[in-house]
């Protein structure tokens, strides 16, 4: 199958996700009210308005989501991240610079006795804002690209229990996906 044009979902997503879709399974589309018109005013949102291309043309390629996954467990130092992803100097600078040009990431100084001032690389809250994506990725990952075998299992620190993502509206309730209903927001 030539994935290089685009895919059909009727067509293709049993091919990609190695898995048979079930015609009696109910399905998860995101649903509309109102009339057709409105319903296809929502959908078409252009593509230099969305905020899903816009989110991902800021974080740039698969090796920023990479830094990102390695700040988010914990890794802070340019060598520490270098050798965990085993990324080219050049390439994590790149990265990294563009992660704290878009305020994802910010630098902080320390420095080992002996030894020159060096910059370590947090989140900052932009960045943390991040993390149900990174999540909703590693989940997705999980189920259809490794067929279900998790390499990790995200905890809970105090209880070990295991995290997941979830949707819940404002007030707690949890949202199904056939349950959500896009919004036109007015925009200035």
């Amino acid at each position: 199958m030539d994935l290089s044009s685009e895919l059909s979902y009727a067509e293709h997503v049993p091919v990609v996700t190695k898995r048979a879709v079930d015609p009696v399974e109910t399905p998860t589309s995101v649903t509309v009210a109102g009339d057709p018109q409105e319903a296809s005013a929502l959908r078409s949102v252009p593509p230099e308005q969305c905020s899903i291309a816009g989110t991902l043309e800021a974080l740039g390629d698969v090796w920023s989501i990479l830094v990102l996954r390695e700040l988010f467990f914990g890794v802070r130092r340019f060598n520490d991240i270098q050798n965990e992803l085993r990324i080219s100097r050049s390439v994590l600078t790149e990265r990294l610079n563009r992660l704290v040009d878009i305020g994802v990431v910010r630098t902080e100084k320390y420095q080992e006795p002996g030894a020159r001032a060096r910059n370590e690389y947090r989140l900052t809250r932009k960045g943390v804002r991040l993390l149900p994506v990174m999540i909703g990725l590693m989940e997705w990952g999980d189920e259809y690209v490794r067929e279900g075998r998790p390499l990790l299992t995200l905890c809970d620190r105090q209880s070990g229990e295991k995290v997941e993502l979830q949707l819940r509206s404002t007030s707690g309730r949890l949202v199904q996906p056939n349950e959500l209903v896009p919004r036109r927001n007015v925009v200035d």
